[in-house]
Parts: structure tokens; sequence; C-alpha cells
């Protein structure tokens, strides 16, 4: 999430009751996840085990509940005992929650010749391109970006928080929402079908490539980024922070995994199960998702083990 305008690193230590170490100087972009993370944001670190990870990241700020680490050249530190709620407050105070008693905010704009039906729900600063067609019972929800040529089916809904939950076994509560506040990118001549549902990302955005076409029924997690002209039939279901590169096809009711890389043009057939990065230009098949033509070669000598077995015990 960016900022309206860069803040002081003073303005964040008030507003997070933090102590304030290094450079006290630095002025901050955004925010974001460890893994989104570029010059001047600010990400937070809660665990030991990942303090080495985030303070060498390209973050320039720090929220850690450590103020004896070692702080690398020009960054700064924002000492507080729990960096969570403080990642909780800065989203809280830069996206508060808006109540919306109006189908269509006053803040979206929607473009010449798309064509908005009846009984959508379009949120705050939302975006739709030229010439659109919404169909009824569509939710397009805060920050949403539309292009151009796009048509979203009935009861879609897009820009729904991401199942992304801070994890502590030493409270009440041992699932506590991270709350999102990235978007959701659907770029031009996009097609989605029919009650599907596209979460946006917690801090950065969850994108659908240009002349991307989804079939009904299918989820898309947080943060992944699909490539264009990619072609995903019913019940697809793809994880949060997954690469799907341009080109690539997914037949009915294949399961992605979270945070892999689906390769340039590759082909995964219907109900296999992708659970580790695979490469373009190949199909694939099963569970766990491999080379087609090797599943068959295989299924073909599983059929043919009770013949084995008959002329080994002959």
């Amino acid at each position: 999430m960016r900022f309206p305008s860069p803040v002081a690193a003073t303005w964040l230590a008030d507003l997070l009751g933090a102590e304030l170490l290094g450079n006290t100087d630095a002025f901050a972009n955004g925010i974001n996840e460890i893994h989104k993370v570029e010059e001047g944001d600010v990400c937070f670190v809660d665990h030991p085990k990942y303090y080495s990870r985030c303070l060498n990241s390209a973050a320039t700020f720090i929220i850690i509940n450590n103020k004896d680490v070692e702080i690398p050249n020009g960054k700064t530190l924002l000492v507080a005992d729990e960096p969570f709620e403080c990642y909780l407050k800065i989203v809280k105070h830069f996206q508060p929650f808006e109540k919306q008693v109006e189908p269509i905010h006053p803040s979206a704009k929607i473009g010449e010749g798309s064509y908005i039906m009846p009984n959508v729900f379009i949120g705050n600063h939302v975006t739709i391109g030229k010439n659109c067609t919404i169909h009824p019972h569509v939710s397009l929800l805060d920050y949403t970006e539309i292009g151009d040529n796009v048509i979203i089916q009935s009861n879609t809904v897009i820009g729904s928080h991401a199942f992304y939950y801070n994890t502590k076994k030493n409270r009440e509560i041992w699932y506590k929402r991270m709350e999102s506040c990235g978007k959701v990118v659907i770029e031009n001549d996009v097609e989605i079908g029919a009650g599907c549902t596209i979460d946006k990302g917690v801090t950065a955005a969850t994108v659908l490539g240009q002349g991307t076409k989804l079939d009904n029924g299918i989820h898309i997690g947080h943060d992944t980024v699909v490539g264009k002209n990619c072609l995903f039939a019913a019940h697809v279901v793809i994880a949060g922070g997954v690469i799907i590169e341009d080109g690539v096809t997914l037949w009915g009711q294949v399961v992605v995994n979270k945070t892999l890389t689906i390769g340039k043009n590759a082909v995964v057939l219907g109900m296999a199960g992708v659970a580790n990065n695979i490469e373009g230009n190949k199909t694939y098949w099963g569970v766990p998702a491999q080379d087609a033509s090797v599943e068959r070669r295989e299924l073909v000598w599983i059929k043919r083990i009770p013949e084995l077995w008959k002329k080994v015990m002959g």
C-alpha cells in the first residue's frame, strides 16, 4: 500500500508509540509484506527467526520487537512490543473502514460505454474502464481497478479480504486477521465467469493479465499474479502468492498450492494438483501434477500389474 504522500519517521513513531532508532530523518512511502517490499517501505517482524531476512530486505523501515539487533546502514527501526498491532494501526489509519449505504460509491469512476446492470455493488475508489459489462449481483469492493472491455458475470466478488492470519498460540484467539490494504487489478479484455471470487492483495495487488478468460466458480487467492491470455476452466482454485505466466491453461478443478510458479504456456489437465513449481510449454496431470506423458505410462503399467503377477506366480 502506498501512502498518499511520504510520512516522516518521527510521525510514524508517534502514531505507533514506538521507539525510533537508526535513520530518524527518513520518510516512508508505504507499507508492504516482506516478499513485496521496496525501498522506502515499512514492514514488520515479530519473530527472531525472520529478523535477519527483514532487516536485510529492501524495506527502509522495520517495525520490530527487539532493540538490540544490529541496525543496517540507512535503515530505521520502530521498536514496539507488538509489531503486528502496529501494522494494523497503520492500515486502519490510511485505509479506514468506510460505511456505504448506496450501491455505487460516489468515488467510483466508470468509463465511457461501460454498462452496469441492476443490483451491482461498487465500492470506494473503484475504477472501471471503457466498454465494460458488469452483470447483476457482482460486487467490486474497495480499490478494485478494472481495465477496458472487461466482462464480469453475475454473482462474482472481486476484492474480498485475503485469507491471511497472524498466528500466536499464546493468546486466546490464535488466528488474528492481517487486514488487507492491497487491491485487485483486472487488465484489458479479461472475461470473468459467474460466481468467481478474487481476493485483494494483502499489501500489494492481485492481478489478472490482459486477455485472460475465467470460467464459472473459480477462486484466486491474495497476491496471485496471472499473466496475459491465460484460460481457466470451472472450479479452478489458486492459493495466494502464485505466479502464473502468460498463456497458461488450467482445466476444470485444478488446485494450485501457494507461492509457486507455473511457467509460460503450461497446460494442466483437469483435477490435477499443482504442488511445486512447474516448467512452461509442457502438459501436466495428476496429484501432484507431473508430465502427463509420464503419468499415462505409469497408469498403463499399473493396469498390467495383475497380469504380471499371474506370470510371476505362474
